[in-house]
């Protein structure tokens, strides 16, 4: 068996299939997750310090644990706050210095789990949608001190932000903080990248651009796990039946890049001697 490794999906244990996905992942090859916790607002109120996210964040802790017992390989928390909750926060009558603030408080939260070793990767961003210079401003800080945090505490920082080519912007602000431009990853990225590390959404247009890159690259389904919208981003089954596709079209070398060396490069997890635990 070799790892295939999903590097961005989410479970909801309490409103979602859960492991459930996780087992049809498996079924179908699958041997390593990265499960990105829910936007705080899928799983309770709107949060109005810190603390607030430890709901969260506990939530996907059992969800990893869940998804371990199932894979051949096992599965990694990536805690954080999603750059969206700026809006929910602004729209529910703070300000966006205020949500700023309690965004921060969250990320605080979740280096701490990535310093006593229950997280391996933070997760920020900034919206991907048109927002108010204001808004944007605070976003931007928010993303400054994720980036911060993951120098500080050594870890990957994933990224959720608009669509583009070239994120050279948000490495070199990482770079000024002592972080790595191959440990940010941006999440749901196309086949070409500029700065941070792609991890590319699994459709065979982007993937095959990303093989014939022939650079670092990660690949995801981003799974909501979502009741309302079943399959979406995409099901638990595409990583694996991605890999199968790109072995058929002769892009060995790329899938041991996607699912081997990455990994280890940015996150220095091991996917082939996890297959062993």
């Amino acid at each position: 068996m070799e790892p295939i490794l999903d590097n961005h999906m989410h479970l909801d244990p309490e409103h979602g299939r859960g492991v459930e996905a996780v087992e049809e992942f498996s079924r179908l090859g699958g041997t390593h997750l990265l499960v990105v916790n829910k936007p705080s607002w899928h799983l309770g109120a709107l949060p109005e310090s810190g603390d607030d996210f430890e709901h969260v964040f506990e939530t996907t802790l059992d969800a990893v644990a869940a998804a371990t017992e199932v894979l051949e390989g096992r599965a990694w928390p990536v805690l954080g706050v999603h750059p969206g909750l700026v809006s929910q926060l602004v729209d529910d009558g703070r300000t966006p210095a205020e949500a700023g603030e309690i965004m921060r408080a969250g990320l605080d939260l979740a280096s701490e789990y990535v310093a006593n070793g229950r997280a391996l990767a933070l997760k920020s961003g900034r919206p991907h949608y048109e927002v108010s210079d204001e808004v944007w401003d605070a976003s931007n800080a928010v993303l400054d001190h994720a980036l911060s945090l993951g120098a500080e505490h050594d870890c990957v920082v994933q990224l959720h932000t608009e669509a583009s080519e070239d994120l050279t912007d948000v490495t070199e602000r990482g770079e000024e903080y002592g972080l790595p431009a191959h440990r940010v990853v941006k999440h749901y990225a196309g086949g070409r990248l500029r700065g941070p590390t792609p991890s590319v959404i699994s459709r065979k247009d982007e993937l095959e651009r990303a093989a014939e890159a022939d650079e670092p690259f990660l690949m995801e389904t981003d799974f909501i796990d979502d009741p309302d919208r079943p399959g979406a981003v995409l099901g638990p089954k595409t990583v694996p039946r991605r890999v199968r596709w790109l072995r058929e079209e002769g892009y060995e070398a790329a899938i041991r890049t996607a699912h081997v060396q990455t990994p280890e490069r940015v996150y220095g997890i091991d996917t082939v001697a996890t297959l062993d635990d």
